[in-house]
């Protein structure tokens, strides 16, 4: 396969994996701006492999479990969710509202795990696939804001002020907005967004470091999020302490979770 093959079957499986229900031949076709014969050859091949699989009877396409197998056991390798877990589920009952964490890779945050803390009302449960536009999530700002400020907006202007999702009203929209925010969330250590993902919504969060030292590298955000209504200006410093105290736990045990990685490693490589 060529690099461009490559690159393509890459795309394809981003179009897919948006996609609630089985989707036609012609209709990806033209969502990837491919020749139907091209994105055929694809498909062929993802079937072969059981990345896809075909519906009997609209003959339409869809992704398979394999990629979430596949993310889920890479995951439970890296040991996040039994470390992390307990942590979130803890500010999520503290805040009574969604809690997650996000990792960094290389220049994007992915999220990795969440604990729904909402026992009554409203509950906001945002899907965990969904893209973290740097410049209007808080989980985004959180880590930009960590960042000498000329990086940070060099970041975000090369990929530009959208996002593979509508975002909601409030979502900066140039390099100028962007830098007062980053400058609020430094002032009050924390990050926020308001209706700049979606509209109805608001999050808070902080950036932990992979130890307790202050210099070290930043690894990840974990937020607090929910309705409008609940996530009010006068809960910022609450939820913000909250996050904080949590980041700290994090940065303590983030050496454990990669000594642990680190052994588990080494008993495969004996083993073997």
């Amino acid at each position: 396969m060529t690099v461009a093959a490559v690159s393509r079957c890459l795309a394809l499986l981003e179009v897919l994996a948006g996609e609630i229900e089985p989707i036609g031949l012609s209709e990806l076709a033209h969502r990837l701006n491919m020749p139907a014969s091209v994105v055929h050859r694809l498909i062929a091949t993802l079937l072969n492999h059981g990345w896809v699989i075909q519906n009997a009877e609209s003959k339409n396409y869809a992704l398979s479990l394999r990629m979430s197998t596949l993310a889920f056991r890479n995951l439970d390798s890296r040991n996040f969710l039994d470390v992390v877990q307990v942590v979130l589920n803890r500010v999520a009952t503290e805040s009574q509202e969604c809690c997650r964490l996000a990792v960094l890779e290389n220049r994007d945050l992915v999220w990795v795990a969440k604990a729904q803390g909402a026992i009554a009302g409203l509950r906001y449960d945002p899907d965990m696939g969904q893209e973290i536009a740097l410049h209007a999530t808080a989980n985004g700002k959180a880590w930009l804001s960590t960042l000498p400020e000329e990086e940070a907006l060099e970041i975000v202007y090369s990929r530009g002020f959208g996002a593979t999702c509508r975002l909601g009203p409030n979502a900066a929209r140039s390099v100028d907005e962007l830098r007062v925010r980053l400058v609020e969330a430094r002032e009050r250590g924390f990050a926020t967004s308001v209706e700049e993902v979606e509209a109805g919504a608001a999050a808070i969060a902080v950036p932990f470091r992979a130890s307790s030292a202050e210099d070290a590298p930043v690894v990840g955000t974990i937020s607090v999020a929910g309705p409008l209504i609940r996530i009010t200006p006068d809960r910022w410093p609450e939820l913000g302490d909250a996050l904080n105290r949590a980041a700290m736990e994090l940065a303590q045990i983030w050496p454990v979770r990669l000594r642990t990685r680190s052994t588990g490693s080494m008993m495969i490589s004996t083993s073997s």
